[in-house]
Protein backbone atom coordinates (compact mmCIF):
# COMPACT_ATOMS: atom_id res chain seq x y z
CA UNK A 1 0.00 0.00 0.00
CA UNK A 2 1.55 3.43 -0.92
CA UNK A 3 2.23 5.89 1.74
CA UNK A 4 -0.26 8.29 2.60
CA UNK A 5 1.66 11.93 2.59
CA UNK A 6 -0.63 14.96 3.88
CA UNK A 7 0.09 18.74 3.23
CA UNK A 8 -1.02 21.31 5.70
CA UNK A 9 -0.76 24.79 4.31
CA UNK A 10 -1.51 27.60 7.51
CA UNK A 11 -0.83 30.26 4.89
CA UNK A 12 -3.64 32.63 5.12
CA UNK A 13 -3.46 33.41 1.75
CA UNK A 14 -3.85 31.25 -1.42
CA UNK A 15 -1.42 30.88 -3.88
CA UNK A 16 0.97 32.19 -1.00
CA UNK A 17 4.48 31.24 -1.46
CA UNK A 18 4.26 28.50 1.46
CA UNK A 19 1.02 27.02 -0.56
CA UNK A 20 3.24 26.86 -3.98
CA UNK A 21 6.31 25.65 -2.27
CA UNK A 22 4.23 22.81 -0.02
CA UNK A 23 2.29 21.33 -3.97
CA UNK A 24 6.15 21.22 -5.00
CA UNK A 25 6.88 18.93 -1.99
CA UNK A 26 3.99 16.82 -2.47
CA UNK A 27 4.40 16.52 -6.24
CA UNK A 28 7.91 14.90 -5.17
CA UNK A 29 5.86 13.09 -2.70
CA UNK A 30 3.79 11.82 -5.74
CA UNK A 31 6.75 10.84 -7.93
CA UNK A 32 7.99 8.59 -5.15
CA UNK A 33 4.87 6.99 -4.89
CA UNK A 34 2.75 8.55 -2.25
CA UNK A 35 -0.71 9.29 -2.07
CA UNK A 36 -0.24 12.66 -1.38
CA UNK A 37 -3.03 15.28 -0.21
CA UNK A 38 -2.74 19.06 0.28
CA UNK A 39 -4.97 20.43 3.24
CA UNK A 40 -5.44 24.35 3.57
CA UNK A 41 -6.45 25.81 7.41
CA UNK A 42 -7.86 28.67 5.28
CA UNK A 43 -11.87 28.78 6.49
CA UNK A 44 -11.68 25.52 8.78
CA UNK A 45 -12.86 26.92 12.39
CA UNK A 46 -10.14 25.95 14.81
CA UNK A 47 -10.13 27.28 18.26
CA UNK A 48 -7.20 28.84 20.31
CA UNK A 49 -6.62 25.96 23.10
CA UNK A 50 -8.04 27.28 26.65
CA UNK A 51 -5.72 25.11 29.08
CA UNK A 52 -8.55 23.21 30.31
CA UNK A 53 -6.76 20.19 31.24
CA UNK A 54 -9.35 18.24 30.24
CA UNK A 55 -7.33 16.54 27.92
CA UNK A 56 -4.77 15.18 30.43
CA UNK A 57 -7.64 13.10 31.96
CA UNK A 58 -8.99 11.99 28.92
CA UNK A 59 -5.98 12.36 26.38
CA UNK A 60 -9.58 14.51 24.09
CA UNK A 61 -9.69 17.88 23.75
CA UNK A 62 -12.96 19.01 24.72
CA UNK A 63 -13.18 21.47 22.18
CA UNK A 64 -15.25 20.66 19.40
CA UNK A 65 -14.44 21.92 16.04
CA UNK A 66 -12.41 21.00 12.73
CA UNK A 67 -9.50 20.56 14.71
CA UNK A 68 -11.07 16.62 15.56
CA UNK A 69 -11.00 16.34 11.21
CA UNK A 70 -7.82 17.51 10.79
CA UNK A 71 -5.89 15.37 13.88
CA UNK A 72 -7.56 12.30 12.33
CA UNK A 73 -6.03 13.31 9.00
CA UNK A 74 -2.76 13.94 10.79
CA UNK A 75 -2.86 10.24 12.67
CA UNK A 76 -3.46 9.04 9.64
CA UNK A 77 -0.45 9.83 7.83
CA UNK A 78 2.63 8.23 7.35
CA UNK A 79 4.22 11.34 6.01
CA UNK A 80 3.44 15.13 7.15
CA UNK A 81 4.37 18.57 5.61
CA UNK A 82 3.82 21.46 7.56
CA UNK A 83 4.10 24.62 5.61
CA UNK A 84 4.17 28.08 7.61
CA UNK A 85 5.00 31.59 6.77
CA UNK A 86 7.08 33.76 9.08
CA UNK A 87 5.09 36.43 10.94
CA UNK A 88 7.24 37.95 13.48
CA UNK A 89 10.04 35.60 13.45
CA UNK A 90 7.55 32.72 14.30
CA UNK A 91 4.68 30.60 12.43
CA UNK A 92 1.66 32.06 11.17
CA UNK A 93 -1.55 32.53 13.83
CA UNK A 94 -2.97 29.85 11.80
CA UNK A 95 -0.42 27.45 12.52
CA UNK A 96 0.00 28.26 15.97
CA UNK A 97 -3.81 27.33 16.83
CA UNK A 98 -3.05 24.09 15.26
CA UNK A 99 -0.15 23.30 17.18
CA UNK A 100 -1.30 24.10 20.30
CA UNK A 101 -4.71 22.58 20.08
CA UNK A 102 -2.19 18.90 19.81
CA UNK A 103 -1.89 19.76 23.44
CA UNK A 104 -4.28 16.60 23.68
CA UNK A 105 -1.56 14.62 21.90
CA UNK A 106 0.95 15.58 23.88
CA UNK A 107 -1.30 14.64 27.17
CA UNK A 108 -1.99 11.49 25.92
CA UNK A 109 1.59 10.23 24.99
CA UNK A 110 3.11 11.50 27.89
CA UNK A 111 0.86 11.84 30.68
CA UNK A 112 -1.52 8.88 30.51
CA UNK A 113 1.40 7.20 28.78
CA UNK A 114 -0.88 5.85 26.08
CA UNK A 115 -0.13 5.09 22.37
CA UNK A 116 -1.13 7.97 19.74
CA UNK A 117 -1.86 4.81 16.77
CA UNK A 118 -3.31 1.47 17.11
CA UNK A 119 -0.21 -0.11 15.77
CA UNK A 120 3.86 1.89 15.61
CA UNK A 121 4.23 2.99 12.30
CA UNK A 122 7.14 4.88 10.21
CA UNK A 123 6.06 8.37 10.36
CA UNK A 124 8.01 11.02 8.99
CA UNK A 125 7.50 15.32 8.98
CA UNK A 126 8.75 18.21 7.62
CA UNK A 127 8.45 21.56 7.60
CA UNK A 128 8.21 24.43 4.83
CA UNK A 129 8.88 28.26 6.20
CA UNK A 130 9.02 31.67 3.87
CA UNK A 131 10.12 34.99 5.31
CA UNK A 132 10.00 38.62 4.26
CA UNK A 133 13.61 39.44 6.48
CA UNK A 134 16.90 38.62 4.81
CA UNK A 135 17.48 37.58 8.74
CA UNK A 136 18.37 33.65 8.98
CA UNK A 137 17.42 34.38 12.26
CA UNK A 138 13.84 34.02 11.98
CA UNK A 139 14.00 30.28 11.68
CA UNK A 140 15.32 29.68 15.23
CA UNK A 141 11.62 29.65 16.45
CA UNK A 142 10.25 27.60 13.71
CA UNK A 143 12.86 24.72 14.47
CA UNK A 144 11.98 24.37 18.04
CA UNK A 145 8.35 24.84 17.35
CA UNK A 146 8.63 21.80 14.86
CA UNK A 147 10.65 19.88 16.69
CA UNK A 148 9.00 19.44 19.80
CA UNK A 149 5.62 19.14 18.36
CA UNK A 150 6.56 16.49 15.61
CA UNK A 151 8.11 14.42 18.54
CA UNK A 152 4.48 15.29 20.34
CA UNK A 153 2.29 13.51 17.74
CA UNK A 154 4.35 11.21 17.32
CA UNK A 155 6.72 12.28 13.97
CA UNK A 156 10.60 11.95 13.04
CA UNK A 157 11.29 15.47 12.22
CA UNK A 158 13.35 14.53 8.77
CA UNK A 159 13.39 17.63 7.38
CA UNK A 160 13.54 21.71 6.59
CA UNK A 161 13.36 23.84 3.98
CA UNK A 162 13.59 27.62 4.83
CA UNK A 163 13.29 30.56 2.17
CA UNK A 164 14.25 33.87 3.39
CA UNK A 165 13.76 37.20 1.94
CA UNK A 166 10.50 36.19 -0.54
CA UNK A 167 7.43 37.83 0.54
CA UNK A 168 5.51 39.13 -2.45
CA UNK A 169 2.34 36.73 -3.41
CA UNK A 170 3.80 33.90 -5.64
CA UNK A 171 7.30 35.56 -5.66
CA UNK A 172 8.44 31.66 -5.28
CA UNK A 173 7.85 30.86 -8.69
CA UNK A 174 10.97 32.80 -9.49
CA UNK A 175 13.43 30.94 -7.43
CA UNK A 176 14.16 28.32 -9.62
CA UNK A 177 16.52 26.56 -6.20
CA UNK A 178 13.52 26.72 -3.56
CA UNK A 179 10.99 25.15 -5.87
CA UNK A 180 13.70 22.25 -7.22
CA UNK A 181 14.55 21.72 -3.16
CA UNK A 182 11.12 22.16 -2.17
CA UNK A 183 10.43 18.42 -4.81
CA UNK A 184 13.74 16.69 -3.62
CA UNK A 185 13.14 17.00 -0.06
CA UNK A 186 9.22 15.91 -1.01
CA UNK A 187 10.68 13.07 -2.46
CA UNK A 188 12.95 11.32 -0.02
CA UNK A 189 10.66 12.18 2.92
CA UNK A 190 7.91 9.65 0.63
CA UNK A 191 10.66 7.19 0.17
CA UNK A 192 10.20 4.38 2.29
CA UNK A 193 13.55 3.04 1.14
CA UNK A 194 15.53 5.97 3.49
CA UNK A 195 15.71 4.82 6.82
CA UNK A 196 14.70 7.75 9.27
CA UNK A 197 17.18 10.65 9.73
CA UNK A 198 18.91 10.64 13.14
CA UNK A 199 18.74 14.94 12.67
CA UNK A 200 17.06 16.65 9.78
CA UNK A 201 18.26 17.92 6.43
CA UNK A 202 17.87 21.17 6.31
CA UNK A 203 17.97 23.57 3.29
CA UNK A 204 18.07 27.06 4.02
CA UNK A 205 18.30 29.80 0.99
CA UNK A 206 18.17 33.39 0.50
CA UNK A 207 15.67 34.85 -1.82
CA UNK A 208 16.65 36.65 -5.09
CA UNK A 209 18.20 33.19 -6.53
CA UNK A 210 17.51 33.25 -10.55
CA UNK A 211 14.87 30.92 -11.31
CA UNK A 212 16.52 27.47 -12.93
CA UNK A 213 16.80 27.44 -16.56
Amino acid sequence: MALYALGISTSPREGGNTDLLLREALAGAREAGARAEYLSLRGLAIAPCSECNACARTGLCRIEDDYQAVMARMLEADRLIFATPIFFMAVSAQAKLLIDRCQCLWSRKYVLKQPLLAEPRDRRGMVIAVGGSKSRKMFQCVRLTMKYWFDAIGCVYAASLFINGVDGRGEVVKHGAALAAARRLGRALASADLPPPKEPETVELPGGEPAAG
